[in-house]
């Protein structure tokens, strides 16, 4: 078993292989968030799909994964946490596999749902375990291998993705789960100890079921409400009513029944309540910007899939660059100084991206995105660390169960948001600024423009929408570059609501091997 050295830090043999093949399971999760984005032109022909329903293959795995995420912390506590977590590996694999087998639409959309409801439990339960595995002043370390292996995954996945799509199939962006997979269940299996069981645990399924219903219809209507222009559709006010009831009744119950979902006394602890909070918008900036820039590079720019990955690699080297060196300075420097800085470098970035171009330089892209990355460095280390300094132990895998949903939620809420932001802005964009071309403007007094961009000819015409609509859209994304910068700011006073953590609490190490 293990023991506590005379500096009461936990003596664990095999920590390094623990440690392994619980970030590989990591990997593997945050691989799929955007390995598949890539290839939907591909798996849309495949299927014989529409447009609109290819978009189902992310909205599914999505809204699966962020519905199964807050109860693996009861499930942990209810059958052990080994055991789910072997159990979450092996169907998150078989899953992956029957995507690459599938035929029809329904049948990939069904199995990347049941992709989505096994991966859920991937990233708390192997947070948990490290948690559990390293003293408090090693805490900073662990934390940024584990974040480097959730948050480059959604870097590397297009590159990867785009790579396997244009040389191999479509179908390989689900088998490289495979082998990644073996090795997780192997490690974990050989060298994590199963911890205690608590066969009284019950799941509130009332609380459960309402938060799942609420998640799943706000994913519904963000993703479908620029298509159905918003409440003009009955859908959409339907999914509105059913969201707003179902989270009405979540929160009644939770704060008037016992042994809900979701315990509020978590909430009491402060720095666990602004660090949910504060992960929810680094989701938003952080993915929600990744899910611009892949268009804007390929569209506005006519980058080739994997050169649009590759340029955006540097973000991810920002990112494991100081995810280490802050790991090293969480306890030697005071965390919110660390978070502002985060802060502060995120936003510069977002604000350098308001003046970019179409013309932008690669090497402006490259610089730009490892300063970004580097922000998160800054962020996402002593976040995780002073969010659960102060929380009870036996509360930790609840605990990292809401604060990774409140990751999910935040990344799928930017992620529409910023889109459909991006789409209506362009039609707004296109109307002012098509009030400015008419047949007297003096520009066309020039023969080489009159010529070209003629108003009086079906050519010249087609030719002047499509410069207004190109303006428009690099306007629309200076506006959602702008939204995401702002947020970043809003957020900064966050930092002073956060308290330095006094003496931790004690850890229960049984969760792993000898």
């Amino acid at each position: 078993m293990t023991a506590a050295s005379a500096t009461g830090a936990p003596v664990v043999a095999n920590r390094g292989a623990i440690t392994a093949c619980v970030i590989l399971a990591v990997i593997m999760q945050a691989l799929d968030t955007t390995i598949a984005n890539v290839a939907l032109p591909y798996i849309q022909g495949s299927v014989s799909a529409s447009a609109d329903q290819i978009n189902w293959v992310l909205t599914s795995y999505i809204v699966a994964a962020a519905v199964m995420t807050p109860p693996s912390g009861y499930l942990a506590n209810r059958f052990g946490r080994k055991r789910i977590l072997l159990v979450a590996i092996t169907g998150f694999v078989v899953a992956s596999v029957l995507c690459g087998f599938a035929q029809s639409l329904p049948q990939i959309v069904g199995f990347r749902l049941l992709q989505g409801l096994f991966g859920a439990a991937l990233v708390p339960l192997s947070q948990s375990i490290l948690l559990d595995i390293y003293s408090v002043e090693e805490r900073g370390s662990a934390m940024a291998l584990f974040g480097v292996s959730v948050m480059v995954g959604p870097v590397l996945g297009p590159v990867i993705g785009g790579w396997l799509t244009e040389n191999v199939s479509w179908r390989w962006v689900f088998y490289i789960n495979v082998p990644i997979g073996m090795l997780a269940f192997a490690g974990v299996s050989m060298f994590v100890q199963e911890t205690k069981l608590d066969l009284k645990a019950r799941l509130d399924w009332l609380g459960f079921g309402m938060l799942s219903l609420a998640i799943a219809s706000l994913q519904m209507f963000l993703d479908r409400g620029e298509q159905l222009n918003w409440f003009s559709s009955a859908e959409i006010i339907v999914e509105a009513l059913v969201c707003a009831s179902a989270f009405y009744i979540f929160i009644v119950h939770t704060f008037t029944a016992r042994d809900t979902f979701v315990n509020p006394r978590l909430f009491l602890d402060r720095n666990f309540a602004v660090g949910m909070i504060f992960i929810f918008i680094i989701g938003i900036t952080y993915l929600a910007s990744l899910a611009l820039m892949t268009p804007y590079l390929q569209t506005l720019m006519g980058y080739p899939v994997v050169t649009a990955g590759i340029v955006m690699g540097p973000r991810g080297l920002g990112t494991m660059a100081c995810m280490f060196l802050v790991g090293r300075l969480v306890g030697k420097v005071d965390t919110r100084w660390l978070l502002f800085i985060g802060l502060a470098i995120t936003a510069w970035a977002m604000y350098d991206m308001t003046g970019w171009t179409p013309d932008v330089s690669q090497w402006t892209i490259i610089s730009t995105g490892f300063i970004q990355g580097a922000g998160l460095g800054f962020l996402f280390v002593p976040l995780t660390t002073i969010t659960f300094a102060t929380l009870a132990p036996e509360r930790r895998s609840e605990g990292t169960g809401l604060y990774n949903l409140s990751r999910n939620i935040g990344s799928s809420v930017g992620i529409s948001v910023v889109t459909a932001l991006l789409t209506q802005n362009q039609q707004i964009n296109h109307a002012n600024i098509a009030t400015y071309v008419t047949p007297y403007n003096p520009a066309f007094a020039d023969p080489a423009i009159s010529q070209a961009l003629s108003p009086y000819t079906a050519a010249g015409r087609a030719a002047l929408d499509g410069l207004v609509t190109l303006q428009a859209t690099i306007i629309s994304y200076v506006d959602d570059f702008k939204l995401m910068m702002v947020l970043s700011l809003a957020a900064i006073p966050l930092v002073l609501l956060l308290r330095k953590p006094g003496t931790p609490a004690k850890v229960d190490h049984s969760a792993v091997m000898e």
